[in-house]
């Protein structure tokens, strides 16, 4: 008898996985907007689902969430121009049980970089996107998205 629950109970936990794998509760859209004859600013925009968030690239040391990391693929013809900002709603989470505060956000967040190109010519930047998303009471794996957007 307790042979078949175990099975049940295993199948149950394989389905919700494969679930859970497939929800997409963020979308992203990638897009430069030029700010003059050499300087660009690439956006990435990241749109989250109602009731769950993602991280800000920049944690305190003692938080446990998985920061957004944002790597570029290296191109000679374009030098990037400071770091990376965040425009949106940056939420504190404390989590008190473990004395800690991390940042995330919710709806709406743009990761904004600003770029030179050496040269005036039409090129690609792209690169990945790697974010943890997650309500209050789960989160999903981290997932890496790879973007590319012509200049």
């Amino acid at each position: 008898m307790k042979q078949p629950i175990l099975l049940l109970f295993i199948g149950l936990l394989i389905e919700f996985g494969a679930k859970a794998q497939q929800l997409s509760p963020v979308k992203w859209k990638y897009s430069a907007a030029r700010v003059d004859s050499k300087t660009w600013e690439i956006h990435l925009t990241a749109s989250m689902e109602q009731g769950w968030h993602i991280y800000s690239q920049y944690q305190p040391k003692e938080a446990i969430a998985v920061p957004t990391k944002i790597r570029f693929t290296k191109n000679p013809l374009i030098d990037s121009n400071g770091k990376i900002s965040e425009v949106g709603k940056k939420e504190e989470q404390t989590i008190k049980e473990l004395d800690i505060v991390q940042y995330q956000y919710a709806g709406t967040v743009d990761f904004v970089q600003k770029i030179v190109l050496k040269a005036p010519v039409q090129t690609t930047i792209s690169g990945t996107v790697i974010f943890q998303v997650c309500t209050n009471q789960l989160c999903l794996p981290p997932k890496e998205e790879v973007f590319s957007v012509v200049l």
